[in-house]
């Protein structure tokens, strides 16, 4: 092994060990420690928030990513983030548009459960593709409407060029990860 290899590996070693305050509330194996897994969620949500999705739906969308069954009632989310049912109901309507996550009625109850499933970022990229196909589309009219030659057209064009490099790129690597995913976790 390599200096740098070497340091890569250990640096990956140490992200994966969590520090004193972590390994101090770590919860005994099978038991969840309900505090850890709410500072998760927020700090997660937080970081979601600076990507630019809204606040509430990153704060649903953390609480089901973390629950063990990936799925949670109105109620339960709630519960659990302390915010209202109208909230709850606004943030999974911004997630379902999304592709991130998806509604589904409990059997034999007139409650309906979230459930984020284990290929939501596929699903949340493959979403993306489809609105780059439509940004295309505008541009392209854009283009054709200023007139390639103008400064504003050409500002088009290379913006056009950029997301079509970008689909793609995405379509290509969109199959390199269900090879990768396949070989990883097996058939899903």
């Amino acid at each position: 092994m390599t200096r740098q290899s070497e340091a890569a590996a250990e640096q990956r070693g140490r992200a994966a060990v969590p520090d004193d305050r972590e390994e101090a509330a770590a919860p005994a194996a099978g038991a969840r420690n309900e505090e850890a897994v709410s500072r998760f969620v927020e700090r997660f949500a937080s970081q979601l928030v600076e990507a630019g999705m809204p606040r509430m739906p990153s704060r649903v969308f953390a609480a089901l990513l973390a629950s063990d069954s990936g799925a949670l009632t109105s109620a339960e989310l709630g519960e659990q983030l302390r915010i209202s049912p109208a909230a709850v109901s606004g943030a999974v309507r911004y997630l379902a548009q999304q592709h991130m996550v998806s509604r589904e009625r409990e059997p034999g109850s007139r409650r309906d459960r979230y459930r984020v499933h284990s290929n939501q970022w596929y699903e949340a990229m493959a979403n993306r593709d489809s609105i780059l196909r439509r940004w295309e589309d505008a541009l392209r009219e854009g283009v054709a409407s200023l007139g390639p030659d103008s400064a504003a057209g050409r500002r088009l064009a290379e913006t056009l060029a950029f997301f079509d490099f970008v689909q793609n790129e995405l379509a290509d690597m969109m199959e390199r990860w269900r090879v990768h995913r396949e070989k990883v976790f097996g058939p899903g």
